[in-house]
């Protein structure tokens, strides 16, 4: 592996990165329903992203695309919140710094888009995401906020920035 480097979402790498999400969602074994797996927005991320106060942005190694996150404001929900989404890494670009790189990046971003607080949803079994959550300041709480479709993620966290 190269020096992976973070960078905004193009048109061109929306093929790329929707393959890249959909492989890993499946190797982890999450469900194909209520989860990121459905949305309709994979397969468009750049025009998803490509709104005000939201950003998306991948990881590429060389000329591959290795993962993303991005950040937009919480579905259905009134007020400065927005929601960490479709953070996944491929295999080989975990336990490297680039989660916790990536993060940072992200949450800047939310603080530069006026946002005052940052929601996740999460599997139980992605205890090294959870992880990686926490060590950023992201706590747990008792239930979903806003509305985002994926009721089959039951674990939810909230930071404040």
């Amino acid at each position: 592996m190269s020096k992976p480097i973070i960078r905004q979402i193009t048109k061109d790498d929306n093929l790329h990165i929707a393959a890249v999400i959909r492989s890993i969602l499946l190797d982890l074994g999450v469900p194909k329903v209520g989860t990121a797996y459905a949305d309709t927005a994979l397969d468009s991320m750049f025009e998803t992203y490509d709104v005000p106060k939201a950003t998306y942005y991948v990881v590429q190694d060389g000329d591959r695309i290795i993962g993303g996150a991005g950040i937009a404001q919480l579905d259905n929900y009134k007020g400065p919140v927005c929601e960490l989404q479709k953070m996944y890494f491929l295999k080989e670009a975990r336990g490297k710094g680039i989660g916790s790189a990536m993060m940072a990046q992200c949450l800047a971003q939310a603080r530069d888009f006026g946002f005052s607080q940052c929601y996740l949803e999460t599997m139980t079994y992605m205890e090294a995401a959870q992880k990686l959550y926490q060590r950023t300041g992201f706590r747990y709480i008792d239930g979903p906020m806003g509305d985002t479709g994926h009721f089959s993620c039951p674990v939810h966290m909230l930071i404040d920035l």
